[in-house]
């Protein structure tokens, strides 16, 4: 299966700015801050296809868990959002894809970290990747956002969009999910947020 997607990326988690898994100046990243991470990913699709199917101008969250209080640490828990407007083959696509499951840049990335996915839910999205603010809507599930620079430009990296695509660390605002099976909320705690860009690819 050949394909590629690649677009701009935000995140926040319940960790403290500047999330310590991050690498900062080179320096590797480490444990979480309170021994659970908890947040949202998203990802914004410029330019994306699997094989003949246009993935572009799509949108994808992910809401993920684990804990490293416990070594090793536990596999994700994950629910994969998937835009509302996506045919059934752009949905398995772009499930494939951002699990793991094909393979790819994802699987070397973050993909083998996944352990139970509870659900994949078709939903309406809207994410907001425009500097200095930051936000994920996924209605009925998810509602997070963040505002203004925890770090210079550049000088943050994340292993899921990729060591390789240095990025801004951000203070969060507002982290929510009231999904049944993955619930929390952080307000006003000033958390740790993430933004920069991806290109992800079969080979």
């Amino acid at each position: 299966m050949d394909w590629q997607v690649r677009g701009s990326y935000f995140e926040a988690c319940n960790c403290d700015a500047i999330c310590p898994c991050r690498s900062v100046g080179a320096a590797p990243g480490g444990p979480s801050t309170y021994g659970v991470c908890y947040g949202s990913l998203s990802w914004r699709i410029l330019d994306g296809h699997a094989e003949a199917v246009d993935l572009s101008g799509l949108d994808v969250v992910m809401s993920l868990r684990y804990h490293d209080d416990v070594q090793p640490s536990t596999p994700w828990e994950v629910v994969l959002y998937v835009d509302e407007r996506a045919s059934d083959q752009q949905l398995d696509a772009l499930a494939g894809i951002f699990l793991g499951r094909w393979g790819g840049t994802v699987e070397s990335l973050y993909g083998r970290a996944i352990g139970e996915v509870h659900a994949v839910r078709r939903a309406r999205i809207t994410v907001e990747h425009v500097a200095p603010r930051q936000r994920i809507d996924v209605v009925g599930y998810i509602t997070v956002a963040s505002e203004g620079p925890a770090s210079e430009v550049g000088d943050v990296r994340c292993g899921i969009p990729g060591l390789d695509h240095p990025g801004t660390e951000l203070f969060g605002d507002e982290l929510v999910s009231t999904d049944e099976v993955l619930r929390w909320e952080i307000r006003g705690r000033r958390n740790a947020s993430f933004a920069t860009d991806f290109d992800y690819q079969s080979a």
